[in-house]
């Protein structure tokens, strides 16, 4: 999907601070023919704003009061396919810019850079293009060939291991948490491939061995 006609862009806003979202929508809006229709605190409230608007561009805090949005992006683009998700955030880490990209995010910028470097991110996005901030790329190209570590795994991946440990289906863990069976698919699949196991009985000893089951 390339830029809208007329370079005519619809945004919808997703910060847990009123006065970033206040900064990012100057910035977005000093842009001939773009334009913010919501605006969204929290990661419910983000959904329905994006579900009612369909927006072209989602820009995404990557933590919403201490909760990541990361693992609900497959559910928002499940919501509006045609939604491009620019991913707004403190986080340098590479793992989670990686992961950001792989749930389906177009672009990753840092909250720092992002007076510099949104419109560029948003322009890439829209055309249907890749968008990493430079830094973090940076890092990410001098990483060693499989760097990922069990480590990485996010509290959320560690409680669906957990739960597939247990002998629950992705149906039943969906159920479980609130979230869609898509979503459930997505983590599994990013547990598999940064554990490199995958069937579920090497998920269950991997569970077991690190003491995932307890507690």
């Amino acid at each position: 999907m390339g830029v809208p006609e007329g370079n005519s862009i619809r945004f919808v806003l997703v910060d847990d601070h009123e006065i970033v979202r206040g900064g990012l929508r100057r910035v977005l809006e000093a842009q001939p023919g773009w334009s913010v229709e919501a605006e969204a605190g929290d990661i419910d409230r983000a959904l329905r704003a994006v579900l009612g608007h369909k927006p072209d561009i989602l820009v995404l805090d990557l933590n919403l009061a201490g909760v990541s949005s990361l693992e609900y992006i497959p559910e928002l683009l499940e919501r509006s396919p045609a939604t491009r998700i620019v991913v707004l955030t403190m986080q340098t880490e590479p793992a989670y810019a990686r992961d950001a990209l792989r749930a389906g995010a177009s672009a990753y910028v840092l909250k720092e850079s992002a007076e510099d470097e949104l419109v560029t991110a948003v322009k890439a996005a829209a055309e249907g293009k890749t968008y990493l901030n430079p830094r973090v790329g940076a890092m990410i190209a001098t990483e060693p060939v499989g760097g990922e570590t069990d480590g990485e795994l996010t509290p959320r991946e560690q409680e669906i291991l957990k739960l597939l440990a247990l002998g629950h289906t992705n149906g039943e863990i969906a159920e479980q948490l609130f979230l869609s069976r898509r979503t459930i698919e997505t983590h599994r699949a990013s547990i598999q491939r940064k554990l490199d196991l995958s069937t579920r009985a090497e998920l269950t000893r991997y569970a077991i061995e690190h003491n995932l089951l307890e507690g």
